[in-house]
């Protein structure tokens, strides 16, 4: 058996996987406890946290060694994204590290030869995506508009980078993100990137990779709703015994620990192929964010009910998990947009058989 076909069956972790994703565990538990988290909240950033995951290199290592960068694996992306997504890190990774590997992706960031590239690659300047199936005409939200120094977006079959001297103000948003209503017509840099049908099929992967992302920080984030539930639930007595023991708390979380391996599963092999055979099973990444879109919400809504009148208080963590949960689900526009995708890339599929 090859190694590609051994990959298509096996998705554990190497022992460099495991390093890496210990790493940025212990460094989103260092730096992005709940009390930081909630701090970000009105802005939906941290400078400092950013700062520092800059410094450990993580925006140079989603990047192609061609341009300065590590030329990490989208497997090696998805562990970081869960730890982020399990401390709710409040900087914008995924827009950042997708949004970057498209420009690198064009041809657009050279770092060896252009400041601003390079500025882009440490994470100095922050680049953001429309990451919309179905791209508006006029004005959308974008999860990090609200502090990005670049923009990318589609019109009609431009890919177009947008600079704006004033960044437009931050949109109060479930998810606590920098979200910001961005329109092309207004800004005070509009630079066409590519154009045509290879344009669009290099931001239709960049969309992919962004879904894929957020689905395994989706992974995390629901992965430590159920740790939360979990020890409530040990430490919670009814009638003498723990309500842990009770079938109505028991079982739920048990769906929940499964939602969160097929999850990462999913993901994990979204992700493989994306890198290795990226025209085999275009389908994986958009449907491991459908899955996860769903069932985070339904997730994080149990973690809550078992903590019961605690889990609804506003200073509850699990009330900080669920509110992101259904937020960052939304991020990109509706999920049905994307599970109509899906559909269209199967029936597609199928119609060649």
């Amino acid at each position: 058996m090859d190694r590609y076909e051994l990959r298509r069956l096996d998705y554990s972790l190497t022992e460099d996987h495991v390093d890496l994703q210990t790493a940025y565990k212990q460094f989103f538990k260092t730096h992005s406890d709940i009390e930081t988290v909630r701090a970000a909240e009105p802005s939906g950033f941290d400078k400092s946290l950013w700062e520092r995951l800059c410094a450990m290199g993580a925006t140079t290592m989603a990047l192609p060694e061609s341009v300065g960068g590590d030329g990490a694996t989208l497997v090696d992306l998805t562990l970081v994204a869960e730890e982020l997504g399990r401390y709710l890190a409040p900087v914008p990774w995924i827009d950042h590290v997708v949004a970057a590997r498209l420009l690198a992706r064009l041809g657009a960031l050279e770092s060896s030869e252009s400041q601003g590239s390079e500025d882009i690659l440490n994470g100095t300047q922050l680049v953001a995506i429309d990451p919309q199936q179905n791209a508006p005409t006029a004005s959308r939200l974008i999860p990090a508009g609200s502090i990005a120094d670049h923009v990318i977006v589609r019109d009609g079959q431009d890919l177009v980078k947008l600079e704006f001297s004033t960044r437009p103000a931050r949109v109060d948003n479930i998810g606590k993100l920098p979200m910001a209503w961005v329109d092309p017509a207004a800004a005070d840099s509009r630079v066409v990137l590519a154009s045509g049908a290879d344009a669009l099929a290099a931001y239709q992967r960049a969309l992919d990779e962004w879904r894929l992302l957020t689905a395994s920080a989706l992974v995390g984030l629901v992965e430590e709703t159920m740790t939360i539930a979990a020890e409530f639930a040990k430490s919670r007595y009814t009638l003498g015994v723990p309500i842990g023991t009770l079938q109505g708390i028991s079982h739920p979380l048990a769906n929940i620990a499964i939602t969160v391996q097929s999850g990462r599963g999913l993901a994990r092999r979204a992700a493989w192929f994306l890198d290795n055979e990226p025209d085999e099973r275009p389908e994986l990444a958009p449907s491991a964010f459908v899955f996860m879109a769903e069932e985070a919400a339904k997730a994080a809504t149990m973690a809550v009910h078992v903590q019961g009148g605690l889990g609804v208080s506003a200073e509850a963590a699990a009330t900080a998990y669920l509110v992101r949960a259904r937020g960052w689900a939304l991020a990109g526009g509706d999920p049905g947009a994307t599970a109509v995708h899906v559909a269209e890339i199967v029936a597609a599929r199928e119609s060649r058989v």
